[in-house]
């Protein structure tokens, strides 16, 4: 049995939620759609490379970023504080926001340039895509918790901050 005070404080909670949802559609129309809410209007993905803006070429993009061709634009500018360079970039063509089932599947394409420019930024700063650890080999019994990590583990490079 809830008492007065439980009721009113999920009320209050619930209110509060909706508040802020409101709020974030007036102020950025993309965080009220569920499957596109992580994408910014511009469709910029940014990371900081520890490497100065001189050594920094986006006429030689490392191989991740350089399969992608003409499909997307890059450029640079010094992070702030001096502190390495800022690496942007994005597709020429902002596809649909993918559904959570393509994203799952693999076949979201905005995934997949944040993942070639995680690996880019690897490659620059350390020489190597660092990986982890493959799961133990032989004969292992097909759970469905094994499985559900399985899938995620491979989808799971493309996912970031979100």
């Amino acid at each position: 049995m809830t008492s007065p005070i439980t009721n009113a404080a999920s009320l209050a909670a619930r209110a509060g939620g909706r508040v802020v949802s409101q709020v974030r559609s007036a102020v950025s129309p993309s965080a009220a759609r569920p499957d596109g809410g992580h994408r910014t209007a511009s469709g910029w993905l940014v990371v900081t490379v520890f490497r100065e803006p001189s050594d920094v070429d986006t006429t030689n993009l490392p191989a991740p970023l350089a399969e992608f061709g003409d499909r997307i634009e890059v450029r640079t500018e010094t992070a702030p504080g001096g502190q390495g360079t800022e690496l942007a970039v994005r597709l020429r063509e902002q596809p649909p926001p993918g559904t959570k089932t393509d994203r799952l599947s693999g076949n979201d394409a905005q995934a997949d340039l944040r993942s070639a420019l995680r690996r880019a930024k690897q490659l620059m700063e350390v020489g190597e895509v660092l990986r982890v650890d493959p799961a133990p080999h032989g004969d292992r019994k097909a759970t469905p918790g094994g499985v559900l990590l399985e899938a995620w583990t491979k989808v799971a490079s493309k996912g970031g901050v979100r």
